[in-house]
C-alpha cells in the first residue's frame, strides 16, 4: 500500500479544528496529516499543536488558501497526497475512493453532488467553472471542490501564486495527466463562516485567468 499524506489549510477555525483533525485521524489512521495554520488570529494554531500525530505548519500572516496548500504540499512525504478543506465540509471518508481512482488515472478530483452552500456561492461557482473551461480548455467539472488526490511526483508541476488551488486541474491537464472525477459528499458547516469569500473575486479572477493562460502557454515540463 502506498503512503498517504492529507493536507488541510486552516484560517480562524478554532471552533472546529480539533474535531476535523480527530475525524481525519480516526478515518485515516495510517496517513500523515499536515495542518497548515494560515495566519490565524483566534488560537487555531495553538489548538492544532495539541492534537497528537498532526504536523503543524504555521504561516506568520494570512496569505490565502493557495499559499497554505502549497506549503503543505512541499513538505508532504506520502507517495499520494490528499487535499481537503479545514472547515469540515469535506468528508475524509471519501478520500479512499479518490485514492482508488489512481489505479486508472494520474489524479482524482471530488465533485460535490449536493452543494451545501448558499445560492450566491453556487451561482458564482457555476459561472467561474464555465468561464475557466472556455478560456483554458480544461474539462474539470468542479474545481471549487477542495477534495483532490494527487501523486507526490506531480507537485513539481505546480507554481505558487495566489489562486493556484482553483487551477490545479487545468495545470495538470496541460501537462498531460489523466484525471478521474469522483462524486463526494459536501457537508454543511457546523461552526464559523467561510474565510475565503467570493467578494472581490470577479476582477481578481479575470487577472488570474489571464495569468494562468499565459503561464500554461509557457510551461516547460517532462513526463
Amino acid at each position: 500500500m502506498k503512503s498517504l499524506t492529507v493536507v488541510l489549510p486552516f484560517f480562524n477555525e478554532s471552533g472546529s479544528v480539533e474535531e476535523v483533525l480527530m475525524e481525519v485521524k480516526t478515518t485515516l489512521p495510517y496517513a500523515e496529516i499536515i495542518a497548515v495554520d494560515d495566519g490565524s488570529t483566534d488560537g487555531t494554531g495553538e489548538k492544532i499543536a495539541l492534537v497528537q500525530g498532526v504536523q503543524l505548519i504555521s504561516i506568520p500572516k494570512n496569505l490565502g488558501q493557495s499559499a497554505a496548500l502549497f506549503a503543505g504540499l512541499q513538505v508532504a512525504t506520502g507517495e499520494i497526497i490528499a487535499m481537503m478543506d479545514g472547515d469540515g465540509q469535506n468528508d475524509p471518508a471519501d478520500i479512499p475512493l479518490l485514492v482508488s481512482a489512481l489505479d486508472y488515472a494520474d489524479v482524482a478530483y471530488g465533485v460535490r453532488v449536493v452543494r451545501r452552500d448558499d445560492c450566491k456561492r453556487r451561482l458564482a461557482s457555476l459561472l467561474a467553472n464555465a468561464i475557466r473551461r472556455k478560456a483554458l480548455g480544461d474539462r474539470a467539472t468542479d474545481t471549487g471542490c477542495s477534495l483532490k488526490v494527487i501523486r507526490k511526483q506531480h507537485v513539481r508541476f505546480l507554481i505558487p501564486f495566489n489562486g493556484l488551488h482553483r487551477y490545479i486541474p487545468a495545470i495538470f491537464e496541460r501537462v498531460g495527466l489523466k484525471f478521474a472525477e469522483i462524486p463526494v459528499r459536501h457537508r454543511p458547516r457546523k461552526t464559523g463562516v467561510s474565510k475565503y469569500t467570493i467578494n472581490g473575486r470577479a476582477f481578481r479572477g479575470l487577472i488570474d485567468l489571464l495569468g494562468v493562460r499565459w503561464i500554461m502557454s509557457r510551461m516547460i515540463f517532462w513526463p
